[in-house]
């Protein structure tokens, strides 16, 4: 074969080389893609901006809604319905109204007049030889003069009763004691012993005789009868000392004027008495 004619194959075949190296090189390498979907990623790519934070009410805003009446408050407080160890039982109601207004800087948050709702919640009767009459409460609701009424805790102290019960820290109403009546029921019974006991054998030895059964008599008439029941007549006074917080709404205790307490007598003085029944 003539030299030139190879020559031109070969000239041939290099061009026709090239071309395919051309096209190779413009082919895409990733699969194709349509140009909305391509904007459609690009959109959901994008993120939304955030939501801005909701506005809270500040902190001397919320403070400014409630009033606060600290721990260790005196409400003084006068008793509506009797109570008496004789019958008082856990659960029973116990009825007060408050009798002086309380202020918080200057302005009255619980006027005089509210009412105050608690509960008995141990009632002990006195015992036959030893122990007095004891009732425990508990102070658990505030009703204002507006109908406005909040829950609260409190314990009662310095019992005014006419008589001589006390109260304790924790709330237990104490009843008097009767010493010096049961004093008085033994040495009456051996006065009345001595002069029965003279007059039967008309000798000082008959006197003694009949002092000791007399005193005999007497202690068993204090040993076989219950002592002086704990009394809270009606008008009793009360005051009760908070043992937490109260908070009050302050748009409900918008009051102008101190409050009026129900005029109720307070109760006579009286002297403990022994019972004369054994049960």
């Amino acid at each position: 074969m003539p030299a030139q004619r190879i020559r031109g194959l070969q000239i041939l075949l290099l061009a026709g080389l090239c071309a395919c190296v051309s096209l190779h090189a413009q082919e895409p390498t990733g699969p194709i893609v349509p140009a909305a979907s391509s904007a459609s990623a690009a959109s959901a790519q994008v993120t939304p901006p955030s939501k801005p934070p909701e506005t809270q009410a500040p902190s001397s805003t919320l403070a400014a809604a409630s009033i606060v009446v600290p721990t260790g408050t005196t409400l003084p407080l006068v008793l509506h319905n009797a109570i008496t160890t004789r019958n008082a039982m856990p659960g029973d109601p116990v009825f007060l109204e408050t009798v002086f207004p309380v202020l918080v800087d200057t302005h009255v948050v619980i006027p005089a007049g509210s009412y105050v709702q608690g509960e008995i919640l141990e009632a002990k009767r006195p015992g036959k030889v030893k122990g007095r009459g004891e009732v425990r409460m508990r102070l658990n609701t505030i009703i204002m003069p507006n109908g406005y009424s909040v829950k609260f805790g409190a314990v009662p102290s310095n019992a005014g009763t006419g008589g001589g019960e006390s109260t304790d820290k924790e709330g237990t109403i104490t009843g008097d004691s009767d010493k010096g009546g049961d004093a008085g029921t033994v040495i009456k019974g051996t006065a009345i012993g001595a002069g029965i006991g003279a007059v039967a054998a008309r000798s000082a030895t008959g006197a003694g005789i009949g002092a000791g059964v007399g005193a005999a008599v007497g202690l068993a008439a204090v040993m076989l009868t219950r002592g002086p029941e704990l009394e809270l007549p009606r008008g009793s006074t009360l005051n009760a000392v908070l043992d937490r917080p109260l908070y009050l709404d302050s748009s409900k205790v918008n009051f102008t004027e101190p409050g009026r307490a129900s005029e109720l007598p307070g109760p006579p003085s009286r002297e403990p008495v022994r019972s004369r029944s054994p049960f």
